[in-house]
């Protein structure tokens, strides 16, 4: 599970409506329950997304046995759905995620 962090202007997202809504933008077979937004496309056989305070949690199952144009396809419409439901890009999301990396271990 990765935990993304969430730009103040997109935690509105984090409701389960708005974040079904962008989910349904990027996928296929999505589903909203009480707690988490669910969908597959592609070489993403399961995406479970779901508000953890200010983050988003995503959990995925990938399938590696797709033709390569799936899965760049596929890579590409992940980032652009975390990128309409954090407001960062991926340059912008590794940048972060790399720096709480480095500061958990002597938190």
């Amino acid at each position: 599970m990765q935990q993304y962090p969430v730009r103040p202007s997109h935690r509105r997202n984090l409701d389960l409506e708005p974040l079904a809504a962008i989910a349904r933008a990027h996928f296929e077979h999505v589903a909203a329950d009480d707690a988490a937004v669910t969908a597959r496309w592609g070489a993403i056989e399961r995406l479970v997304a779901r508000p953890e305070g200010r983050t988003l949690a995503v959990d995925l199952a990938m399938n590696p046995k797709v033709p390569e144009a799936v899965a760049a396809e596929t890579i590409a419409r992940y980032n652009r759905f975390l990128e309409d439901a954090t407001g960062y890009g991926a340059k912008e999301r590794a940048r972060r995620l790399r720096k709480s990396a480095t500061a958990a271990p002597g938190a």
